[in-house]
């Protein structure tokens, strides 16, 4: 009896192992395409909701620069490009894990950003930082100009409070006496600038944050990715075969 007792502990120690080394021959990349999905549905439904509510109109029509329209359709295109850039990204993660359980050192330039650095590494020795920089330039290279763009946002909505002051301004200029009979007439025209000024601000101010989120989570995603792509061409060096990636996230985590 007693010995019937240790043979299913034994088995039953045996199975998290291999379960656990499937787990290591199949690694899970992160959905970071599905977490651009998710932003941009709470987004849709956020603009939703303020155009319900007027917002937009009230946006539009207390600006006539036309500033806060400009910065909104910068904002929309930047999103959509994050959204491509977001899946290109996981793309590309999906074809390192690929070449990596095929084989580092047989894997071709033309399957992906990381098995085109593995064959650059195991090729003959002309610059040794050549291929790390061709790397660097494929996942980073796009996103100085998101962030340029990202700027952009906030730029205009600093220009938009210069200009709405300086209408401020000109207005006071061009008043020469006070009538309190054109008093109400008076604040009106006064507030359009501050509107102007206040409200570009504002919608700059926003769409530079939630753009900057999502250009930071594509700048840690691609690190991670060439950090990875580095460790595994360590071994390619090396001529030995790499540890798997779920291993080494483990141990490290």
């Amino acid at each position: 009896m007693s010995s019937m007792m240790n043979r299913l502990l034994m088995s039953s120690r045996r199975q998290p192992a291999h379960g656990s080394a499937s787990a290591a021959r199949e690694p899970m990349t992160e959905p970071l395409w599905l977490e651009w999905l998710t932003l941009a549905g709470l987004l849709i439904f956020a603009s939703w909701l303020l155009g319900v509510r007027g917002v937009f109109a009230m946006l539009l029509q207390a600006d006539p620069t036309g500033i806060t329209l400009v910065i909104m359709v910068v904002f929309a295109g930047a999103t959509l490009w994050c959204g491509a850039r977001s899946r290109t990204l996981q793309q590309q993660r999906q074809a390192m894990l690929a070449a990596q359980l095929a084989g580092p050192g047989r894997a071709t330039a033309e399957a992906g950003w990381a098995a085109a650095y593995w064959s650059a590494i195991a090729g003959p020795a002309r610059d040794s930082g050549a291929p790390l920089d061709l790397l660097l330039d494929k996942t980073h290279g796009p996103h100085s100009t998101a962030w340029w763009v990202n700027g952009i946002q906030l730029k205009l909505g600093l220009l938009g409070k210069v200009i709405g002051f300086s209408i401020l301004a000109l207005q006071i200029g061009h008043t020469t006496s006070f009538d309190p009979s054109q008093s109400q007439e008076l604040l009106r025209s006064l507030t359009t600038g501050l509107g102007v000024a206040l409200l570009t601000t504002m919608v700059g101010l926003v769409g530079n944050i939630v753009l900057g989120l999502q250009l930071t989570r594509l700048d840690r995603y691609a690190d991670a990715l060439v950090a990875d792509c580095q460790r595994i061409g360590l071994s390619v060096e090396a001529d030995v075969p790499p540890r798997p990636l779920e291993a080494v996230v483990s141990f490290t985590g």
